[in-house]
């Protein structure tokens, strides 16, 4: 019954932007907080970036800090991830999950989306 989709994903130049939405289903949105991965060919899965369930703290990786920005619309069951500056190596497929935040570090719990790709050409 819970499920978590993602969209926003394309191709893109170097340089350009995306926005990234994660739309939740079947749960109390707001009771979660939530974070975005990403996975590259021949890569292991890495975190991007998370938000807590009341939106006030938003810890990043340092490969896109300053670049991209994580926000949650709690009426719509909506996370985004505003992407910008893209560059070649965020080439990947980018999941939302729902988890916890304890001391900056942000734990997935048991829900994941499918998956969006975002390519950026070089």
């Amino acid at each position: 019954q819970v499920r978590l989709v993602e969209s926003g994903g394309g191709l893109v130049q170097t340089g350009g932007s995306l926005r990234l939405s994660c739309a939740a289903y079947g749960l109390t949105f707001s009771g979660y907080d939530m974070g975005w991965f990403r996975q590259a060919p021949g890569k292991e899965r890495e975190f991007v970036a998370a938000i807590t369930w009341m939106g006030r703290n938003t810890p990043y990786a340092d490969s896109v800090k300053g670049r991209f920005t994580m926000s949650r619309d709690n009426a719509k069951n909506t996370v985004y991830l505003q992407m910008n500056s893209l560059k070649p190596e965020d080439t990947a497929v980018y999941y939302c999950a729902t988890g916890t935040t304890n001391w900056g570090l942000f734990r997935p719990g048991d829900y994941w989306g499918q998956g969006t790709q975002v390519t950026v050409s070089s």
